[in-house]
């Protein structure tokens, strides 16, 4: 029967270093290491591993220790934002280290790596702050203009036709246009074609006609394209803007099934009435 000091970890341990010790590679690591080999014990090795770390406790050690602290902390963000606050921080440290300890190399490296972050994080925020105000106001597309073509239409004309290829988008100036297939009159500063560039088909889902002589701003869906991926921020407005006219179609429709319903049992109501 084993005795209780017999599976005391810290004698399983004792017995597990001795014998390792017998090994002579393994004394020459501990030799290196300032133990003894021929008394390897548990105690002797946290024992050294507490003189050593206080041995090595500097100032610019423990700036490089809360510098991988941090570092190590940005492999665990997933956000950009929070992972540029705490990557400078990072830096910030390793910086201070460098400096303190002489590591040239140290120094430089995330010295020349801080204002690059600096710099990024700030366009960051600036594209985030830029987005919520976009999010809070209206959809305004003055600022497409310098990119986009004038063309004039006569009274009647037409832009494009239900099934149509899209190829442009529209952004009416003066006059007003009809959606033919709804009945819906767009007035100056509106947006026309803008669902094309979304559709897998890009094709028209509508036809839009000329009510009078007016102007339009046009812009091809392969410029459009190129601004989309070059500016976030147009990203992000152009889907609030797509997601916009899609709820009013869907708030169209509803309200369109509600009044054939309301028709529809009016029109029950009155057949009862006279059969009754």
């Amino acid at each position: 029967m084993n005795s209780p000091s017999s599976l005391d970890p810290s004698a399983i341990l004792d017995r597990i270093l001795s014998a390792a010790a017998q090994n002579l590679r393994i004394e020459k690591i501990l030799l290196q290491l300032g133990l003894d080999p021929s008394n390897v014990t548990f105690d002797a090795v946290v024992n050294r591993l507490v003189d050593v770390g206080l041995t090595h406790v500097t100032l610019a050690n423990m700036l490089a220790l809360t510098g991988a602290v941090f570092f190590v902390a940005t492999l665990m963000v997933r956000t950009i934002v929070p992972l540029r606050v705490i990557g400078i921080i990072s830096m910030v440290f390793f910086i201070a280290y460098g400096a303190l300890a002489g590591a040239v190399t140290t120094f430089l490296l995330y010295l020349l790596s801080l204002p690059i972050n600096v710099i990024r994080l700030r366009q960051m925020l600036t594209l985030v702050k830029k987005a919520r105000l976009s999010a809070q106001g209206d959809l305004s597309m003055d600022w497409l203009r310098p990119f986009m073509t004038p063309r004039k239409y006569k009274k009647g004309d037409i832009l494009f036709e239900k099934g149509d290829v899209a190829k442009e988008m529209f952004y009416t100036i003066s006059g007003n246009f009809l959606i033919k297939e709804i009945g819906i009159e767009l007035p100056p500063g509106r947006i026309l074609g803008e669902l094309g560039f979304i559709d897998p088909n890009n094709k028209r889902t509508a036809t839009v006609e000329s009510l009078e002589n007016g102007e339009v701003l046009t812009i091809t869906y392969d410029r459009l394209l190129e601004l989309y991926f070059q500016n976030p921020e147009f990203g992000y407005y152009f889907l609030r803007l797509t997601t916009e006219r899609l709820m009013q179609n869907i708030a169209r429709l509803e309200a369109t099934n509600a009044e054939n319903k309301a028709k529809l049992l009016e029109l029950r109501g009155a057949a009862k009435s006279s059969t009754g």
